[in-house]
């Protein structure tokens, strides 16, 4: 059994596409992936969401992380926006609070943020405020962020990369074959 990071070196090598950007990267990518992947482990629910612009990501996210081809349990991803419409009017420190007591309701095991994209808005305000969201921002740095370049003319081609390295990660740690 290997461990993520070097588990991941040998997944971003398969592809030849992925491993020209993201095997110097794995350093950022492995520690917090890990650790979002325990937080899967031990029942806690996804919420995910992304900024306007990657509205299609969302969806191809959703979509596919419970596809029935990948031969495992369902796992607890739900879209955010699906449950509170009104996601966009939030923007205030109360308005948070107040779906943080919605959210504590409704999944007594816990919940996280999975935000993707841009740090500046409204929406990564909200993933901000849980210190245990995973977040893929979009030129801003942040802790428990993977930073992506707003300017990349691939930052697509790499989205779909990283979900299907991030969804390759949850499978191999459910079937035993890395160490988080």
């Amino acid at each position: 059994m290997q461990d993520l990071y070097k588990w991941s070196l040998t997944k971003i090598r398969k592809d030849a596409l992925m491993s020209a950007w993201m095997e110097d990267r794995r350093e950022e990518w492995s520690p917090l992936t890990a650790s979002r992947i325990r937080f899967l482990l031990d029942g806690v629910a996804f919420l995910v969401f992304c900024d306007e612009q990657r509205s299609w990501f969302e969806r191809y996210f959703l979509t596919n992380i419970n596809k029935s081809d990948n031969e495992r349990p369902i796992l607890p991803f739900f879209s955010l926006r699906s449950m509170f419409v009104n996601l966009d009017e939030i923007n205030t420190k109360e308005g948070v609070e107040l779906l943080d007591d919605m959210l504590s309701l409704a999944f007594p095991k816990g919940y996280l943020f999975f935000y993707i994209g841009h740090g500046g808005t409204s929406f990564s305000q909200i993933a901000k405020s849980n210190e245990n969201s995973y977040m893929w921002l979009i030129d801003e740095h942040s802790e428990n962020a993977f930073y992506l370049d707003g300017k990349d003319e691939n930052l697509d081609i790499k989205l779909i990369q990283l979900f299907k390295l991030f969804n390759s990660s949850i499978s191999a740690a459910l079937f035993d074959e890395i160490v988080l």
